[in-house]
């Protein structure tokens, strides 16, 4: 076998600097914004399903179609890094305009109500197509960056780390909500500012993964086009049971989409500072403890549990098959996600007490976990396919290969937020009555015993069902394509040492 060519720790720090400013600005949107359209600007739950639906659609297209454009791209920088150097500023500019929009329960007339779901449609499709520009590149140049094996699983397991991290985007909520006495009480205005000074800066940071990597990799010199880069993704047999189970595990996603709304309704009572405790006169007067606990509790549990899967699994995946840990991951995952909904029934509706904290906070930390090991394990074997692809048929679609996994993404987030649109539709959790439920609260009413026409507590049961049930449904499911996986790592590892060698010749 000749010399391997792998990426220096500059080139790895540049581009997970840049992982980290991208999925800040991802997680700005996915969950900041998706809070933003329910209980700020208090766009109806259908129309928010739907919009979540034709971007969907639509990205069935425009991934496959953007992964053709990487893997023809041609540029002295070579072909993912263009799109890492030049796209950021405009994806920052796009995420902004996301956010500056009417107020849907606050609208005198059916033209004004028009308007704003519309801006909310085209401004979030905009967004979504942006976001392929820079996802696809992202993440396929790890697979031009090194070709050690080890090299690319410690890159794409640190990448998906830093990934998590890029979820503290999910704190503009917070930022907002705490800066929001700053504009009188205005809301709306506390997420548009907030949402600009986060952007500005993950923006920037994402700018680190175009200027320091590079690519080391030569791509074929054969490729093909849409059409036949879509054949190609779905006769790869191990890509495609990949992307199968990808898409049964969209539940999953709920996780994160109502994560947000749920902690800070149900333990904050519609807003994060009220964890801290006012005597009548709005003084503050200390920490509400059992608001912080409740908080804490589900927090450290859903980010600790993916941060430790994600550390762990690269050095797991040297000793065990990665099919065996992607089906553990998917089937025993499902036990925590059922034991949430367990216990909020368990508990009779009341999980704020220390005791039921801290069980759902145990719950978290383990769902999230199997969450993150699969993430990373995910990355890996899609890596794997390319490797395969080249051996195969002489073409390296680094770029097709890796649109999978933003289609897989974003699809199970569109999945993810039709189920919720259709439970909170049924609960009357949507449009007008969010509108009402916040000014209840401001006017001394408790969310957990709320009856805003649907009955106490029908909330927040449809809030833990969506967490819960789905998800554990999705995990179980994901794992009947993989049980069977095509692509063993003994076959991987012979495939990739030929691919070595024949690189090296050729270069001779």
């Amino acid at each position: 076998m000749g010399e391997i060519r792998t990426y220096t720790k500059k080139e790895r720090n540049g581009y997970l600097v840049g992982m980290f400013g991208q999925n800040l600005i991802y997680n700005i949107v996915a969950t900041g914004l998706y809070f933003y359209f329910q209980n700020v600007i208090c766009l109806p739950a259908m129309a928010l399903g739907w919009i979540m639906t034709i971007a969907r659609i639509w990205d069935a297209i425009n991934d496959p179609m953007m992964g053709t454009i990487v893997d023809k791209t041609r540029t002295k920088w070579g072909k993912c890094r263009p799109y890492l150097i030049i796209f950021p500023a405009i994806i920052g500019v796009v995420t902004i305009l996301t956010f500056i929009n009417g107020n849907y329960a606050e609208a005198s007339s059916t033209a004004q109500k028009v308007l704003i779901v519309a801006w909310a449609a085209v401004s979030y499709i905009a967004w979504g197509m942006c976001f392929t520009v820079c996802d696809i590149p992202l993440w396929g140049i790890t697979s031009l960056m090194t070709e050690d094996e080890n090299d690319r699983s410690k890159l794409l397991g640190l990448a998906r780390i830093v990934a998590g991290i890029g979820g503290i985007g999910v704190l503009i909520v917070q930022v907002a909500q705490a800066l929001a006495g700053a504009f009188g009480g205005d809301m709306q205005k506390a997420f548009i500012v907030t949402a600009i000074i986060f952007t500005v800066v993950a923006s920037v940071l994402f700018e680190f993964a175009g200027i320091f990597t590079r690519e080391k990799v030569e791509k074929s010199e054969k490729h093909y086009g849409f059409k036949e880069n879509f054949q190609i993704m779905f006769r790869n047999k191990p890509f495609r049971q990949i992307l199968i189970s990808g898409i049964l595990r969209s539940p999953i996603q709920l996780l994160m989409i109502v994560a947000m709304t749920l902690v800070t309704y149900y333990y904050a009572n519609g807003n994060i500072m009220n964890i801290l405790a006012t005597d009548e006169t709005g003084a503050v007067t200390g920490i509400n403890f059992k608001i912080l606990i409740g908080l804490g509790s589900v927090a450290a549990g859903l980010f600790v549990g993916q941060f430790v899967a994600m550390g762990i699994t690269p050095m797991l995946i040297k000793k065990i098959e990665k099919k065996k840990l992607y089906n553990f991951y998917s089937i025993a995952g499902a036990v925590p996600f059922t034991l949430i909904f367990v216990f909020y029934k368990a508990s009779g509706g009341d999980l704020t007490t220390t005791f039921w904290s801290i069980m759902i906070g145990i719950c978290m930390l383990f769902a999230s976990a199997s969450f993150g090991g699969i993430n990373v394990l995910q990355s890996v074997m899609i890596a794997d396919c390319v490797d395969y692809e080249e051996y195969t048929n002489g073409v390296r679609t680094d770029g097709v290969f890796f649109s999978g996994q933003s289609f897989i993404t974003k699809l199970s987030a569109g999945i993810a937020t039709i189920i919720s649109s259709v439970v909170y539709s049924v609960v009357g959790y949507s449009g007008a009555n969010v509108d009402k439920l916040n000014k209840a609260i401001e006017n001394g009413a408790d969310f957990l015993t709320y009856d805003g026409g649907s009955g106490a507590g029908k909330y927040a049961a449809a809030m833990f069902f969506l967490i819960s049930i789905p998800p554990a449904i999705g995990m179980v499911l994901s794992a009947l394509p993989t049980l069977k996986y095509a692509l063993s790592d003994k076959e991987h590892a012979r495939i990739l040492d030929e691919l070595v060698a024949k690189r090296n010749n050729e270069a001779k």
